[in-house]
């Protein structure tokens, strides 16, 4: 029993031992060197390394590049909506809509009944004062910029809708709808798209930084007529008679959106495990005049750990 017990000791802890022995063969300690920190926009400022950290990555300090932004998904702004809108056929007054709402519970996927009835059953905001709307004519007029910080303070993701209405009695109106964005503008002047006209596997970029937007569901309330939806249009058109005329209803909408959402800003991989760091350089070439906070984030990692240590470089290009 003793000899077991002796055995089951001298187990363990070799068991122990190996557990919490590092996977990596990296240091978190590293050194980065440039070659000059005040610039002439054109010149190019060369970084050198040392030490044997796993991976290095750079955030240049620019707008979508700042370290301290890496995890910020969310910030306050102003949120701005823009459209351009053509009518044309009839020219029934009312027959358009802009409609936000923060209580819509969402599209359910293959059934449009329930999803109508959450549609008619939502509080929706009338905001179509606040645009400019085509009066008529083939050029496309530009909606304005439509603030929803209204909508922002409440911190609850929305949906945007436009409705269509068909009247009895004369031709209604075809609408088209193109160039639409909703923003968050930041006080420091950068402005993040947060949802746009593309379909929701779609993705766009914000300063380089991948994003998507939810994209447009239609439905019909009342009546045949369906906004027909793609990646650059929303079009709808109703009867083009007044003998064929009768009461229409139909959505367009998308959400939810965040509209205090940004894009989180990246960095760029220089060093990977399979490197030296002594035979890397880094050339890189700042387009602007500025001064530009740069940090180098490298580090150990492996599939059971990471820790990382900074080196930071505030650079002024003239």
């Amino acid at each position: 029993m003793l000899k077991y017990s002796l055995l089951l000791l001298i187990v363990t802890t070799c068991l122990l031992g190996a557990c919490s022995k590092s996977l990596s063969n990296g240091d978190t300690a590293f050194d980065v060197q440039v070659n000059a920190t005040d610039l002439a926009v054109g010149d190019t400022a060369t970084f050198s390394f040392r030490g044997n950290p796993d991976v290095i990555t750079f955030y240049s300090g620019e707008v979508g590049k700042r370290y301290e932004y890496r995890d910020r998904i969310s910030a306050d702004g102003i949120p701005t909506l823009r459209f351009r809108t053509i009518r044309a056929n009839g020219a029934q007054a009312n027959s358009l809509a802009v409609m936000v709402s923060d209580n819509f519970e969402g599209v359910l996927v293959k059934d449009t009944p329930a999803t109508v009835s959450r549609i008619t059953s939502a509080t929706w905001t009338d905001i179509t004062a606040r645009a400019t709307l085509s009066t008529g004519g083939t050029a496309a007029v530009v909606s304005g910029s439509i603030d929803l910080s209204d909508f922002s303070t409440k911190g609850k993701p929305v949906y945007v809708a436009f409705k269509y209405q068909g009247f009895a009695g004369s031709a209604q109106s075809k609408w088209t709808i193109d160039s639409f964005s909703v923003k968050n503008v930041l006080a420091d002047g950068t402005s993040y798209e947060i949802a746009n006209m593309n379909a929701g596997n779609i993705s766009f970029t914000n300063y380089g930084v991948p994003s998507f937007s939810p994209g447009f569901s239609a439905f019909r309330v009342t009546n045949s007529y369906y906004w027909v939806v793609n990646n650059t249009t929303l079009v709808i058109t109703g009867a083009t008679s007044a003998a064929a005329a009768a009461p229409a209803e139909a959505w367009v909408l998308l959400g939810p959106v965040d509209l205090k959402k940004v894009t989180p800003d990246i960095g760029v991989q220089v060093k990977n495990a399979a490197q030296r760091a002594e035979d890397l350089k880094l050339i890189y070439k700042y387009p602007a005049v500025g001064v530009y906070n740069i940090v180098f984030s490298g580090g150990k990692v492996s599939s059971e750990e990471g820790q990382y240590t900074t080196k930071t470089f505030q650079i002024t290009v003239k």
